[in-house]
């Protein structure tokens, strides 16, 4: 079913990052503190989306998705690994008889680009390779020149390949302009069939932030109430530090409630939060930092 884009809510912006000013100043105890680490850890989706991308760099991503840190005990693995389509096999095996999820990215990432036979098939590739996620770009260029049943389509066709995979709808809010954009792009990609909503490819700036974040809660949460279904949430770039995973978390709870905080139902696409978050979780048991040099850089 098409949405209804004529009676959305007006974000005024002033007012976004005011009530997101709000969220980060929340008073977070120690052991709160320690306990939302440990759940920002089991959130992120382990990434590497490179043109240099090598066998023998997924399996070592795969292998740290699966051992975070060794000598920290009681600590999550991560929620998935994202490869390329010809990279899902090789990831699969390499995460054989744990609980973390491939995805893969498709529809002619990051640009969308390409025409939807193609798009389809490279989402059906990825999916008989055995993918357990597909993020999907929607078509940005035909979103902003008004044909929005264009990209409604497109996600709803995507959804049809996709089988039992999940299908994580990319907005790229950073090309969308306004915030009314991206509650349309929301609305349309969650009524299109989304099980997830997601910000960014991670290849432009800005990325994910937390005024365009919480326009996409607030949608999810709409969408829940008129619907009883319940939208993941994946902001993704950006996000590199304990500290802002934290401030998100307060947001997530704060909008959406305690359903939605486990990876289930919210991911953070940021690599390089990981090791932010183990170094803190290791100062949390020993009382010193860890040098960075003890942590893998991919």
């Amino acid at each position: 079913m098409f949405p209804n884009l004529d009676k959305l809510p007006v974000y005024d912006n002033t007012g976004v990052n005011e009530r997101v000013q709000r969220f980060c100043t929340r008073s977070i105890k120690k052991s709160s503190k320690t306990a939302g680490l440990k759940l920002a850890l089991s959130m992120i989706d382990l990434t590497t989306l490179e043109g240099k991308d090598t066998k023998g760099k997924v399996q070592q991503l795969c292998y740290k998705a699966m051992h975070p840190h060794d000598s920290l005990k009681n600590i999550p693995t991560v929620a998935a690994i994202c490869v390329y389509p010809s990279y899902v096999g090789v990831a699969k095996k390499a995460l054989q008889g744990s609980n973390i999820q491939v995805a893969s990215v498709a529809t002619a990432f990051p640009s969308g680009q390409s025409a939807l036979d193609v798009k389809l098939s490279d989402t059906k590739f990825a999916v008989d390779q055995g993918a357990d996620e597909i993020d999907m770009v929607i078509s940005r260029g035909e979103f902003l020149a008004g044909n929005y049943q264009f990209v409604f389509d497109e996600i709803a066709a995507v959804k049809e390949v996709c089988g039992k995979a999940h299908l994580k709808v990319i907005l790229e809010t950073g090309e969308l302009d306004t915030l009314e954009n991206v509650r349309k792009a929301s609305e349309i990609a969650m009524y299109a069939g989304a099980d997830f909503i997601k910000t960014s490819t991670g290849k432009i700036q800005p990325a994910a932030t937390m005024p365009v974040t919480y326009v996409m809660l607030d949608a999810i949460k709409d969408f829940y109430l008129k619907t009883g279904k319940m939208i993941g949430m994946k902001p993704a770039g950006g996000i590199s530090t304990s500290k802002i995973a934290l401030q998100y978390l307060v947001m997530l709870n704060e909008v959406l409630g305690e359903k939605w905080m486990n990876n289930n139902y919210f991911r953070f696409g940021a690599s390089s939060l990981a090791n932010d978050v183990l170094m803190q979780l290791v100062k949390a048991e020993t009382g010193v930092y860890q040098s960075i040099n003890y942590f893998s850089k991919d």
